[in-house]
């Protein structure tokens, strides 16, 4: 059983990962299809990302998701807050009984400099200036991940990632662990904790407010 990493963050809320590494028969014995994919490996990351709600919570009642018009999947009733992210071979997944939680996992790319521009605030960009290189990429898939799981935390859409989602300063810890000062500014500024955790080639960062 591929799981990769996992975490229990309080009584109520867990997080983990999953390699993937198994064929979608595997998944198919315990998660249901719920919509249709044009790409095999698409259907696959989907697959393992709701079998990833269930491995977190044997209770989560997968077949009551809906999907919002922002694309994001949720439960009307509420009683499961989740968010599930893909990348590559790996899928991760964060679920809480109590508050909602957004999470993002992403490979280092050169790609994320390219559209560095269209989502960080100058204030973001100062806190690349030391780094160059492999470290650059690095702390710049960071901030994108950062927002990416600010973004389904907020859930509602219509968001500029430059403006309303701002990392304000990284704290490092031990083995790539930290946290990140950050704020949604889309109304009233409220300051948020984003945690992350990095390995040589990934990266994890989620939210729970």
């Amino acid at each position: 059983m591929p799981l990769f990493y996992s975490q229990t963050i309080d009584p109520f809320t867990k997080l983990a990962i999953w390699h993937i590494t198994e064929d979608e028969s595997f998944f198919l014995e315990w998660v249901p299809v719920s919509r249709e994919f044009t790409h095999p490996h698409k259907r696959l990351q989907h697959l393992a990302g709701r079998f990833l709600l269930q491995h977190l919570f044997p209770d989560f009642p997968l077949s009551l998701i809906q999907i919002a018009t922002t694309r994001k999947p949720y439960l009307p009733q509420e009683s499961h807050h989740f968010s599930i992210s893909h990348c590559g071979n790996y899928a991760a997944a964060i679920v809480s009984t109590r508050q909602r939680v957004g999470i993002d996992i992403e490979q280092p790319s050169e790609r994320v400099l390219k559209i560095a521009p269209k989502f960080l605030h100058e204030q973001e960009v100062a806190l690349l200036q030391p780094f160059a290189g492999s470290e650059l990429v690095k702390r710049a898939t960071l901030l994108w991940c950062a927002k990416e799981a600010m973004y389904k935390w907020y859930s509602l859409g219509e968001i500029d990632f430059k403006q309303h989602l701002r990392v304000n300063e990284i704290h490092l810890e031990e083995q790539g662990t930290g946290i990140m000062d950050a704020s949604f500014q889309k109304f009233a500024p409220q300051s948020l904790s984003m945690h992350y955790m990095g390995w040589p080639n990934l990266a994890l960062t989620w939210l729970v407010a």
